[in-house]
């Protein structure tokens, strides 16, 4: 999708080449630089931080987006279009960012994430299972 934005604000006027066509190409290529940038680290944690962080940058490009649609820089269809894909990768984050969160010790954990079980709705106490 960066390639994308980057695509769509080059159309914006040139007076916002430094503003905000500037911020949202930053703010749509830091979310996967982040994502790959923690990839290979060995601690779970640094992984969650990469991820959250991610996650922010993906709220940043859909706010300077809106703030490109309200000042008529491109169509709503096209922010509308990009903002839906954008959700469903902050939806992918936060699936990836329980999944770590599951790797870590139920009391370093910062809300509660259920452990899978082998049997769906099976546990000996309760449907999400026993929290220490």
């Amino acid at each position: 999708m960066h390639i994308e934005v980057c695509d769509l604000s080059d159309d914006w006027p040139r007076h916002e080449r430094f503003e905000l066509t500037g911020q949202v190409r930053r703010s749509s290529n830091s979310s996967p630089d982040q994502l790959a940038e923690k990839h290979d680290d060995r601690h779970i944690k640094n992984k969650i931080k990469g991820v959250n962080g991610a996650g922010g940058e993906v709220g940043e490009a859909i706010h300077h987006l809106y703030i490109a649609s309200l000042n008529k820089y491109n169509e709503a269809p096209t922010y509308i279009s990009l903002k839906e894909r954008y959700k469903e990768c902050v939806r992918m984050l936060n699936g990836m960012e329980r999944s770590l969160e599951r790797q870590l010790p139920k009391r370093e954990r910062r809300w509660f994430t259920p452990d899978p079980w082998p049997l769906p709705g099976f546990s000996p106490k309760g449907p999400y299972g026993s929290q220490e």
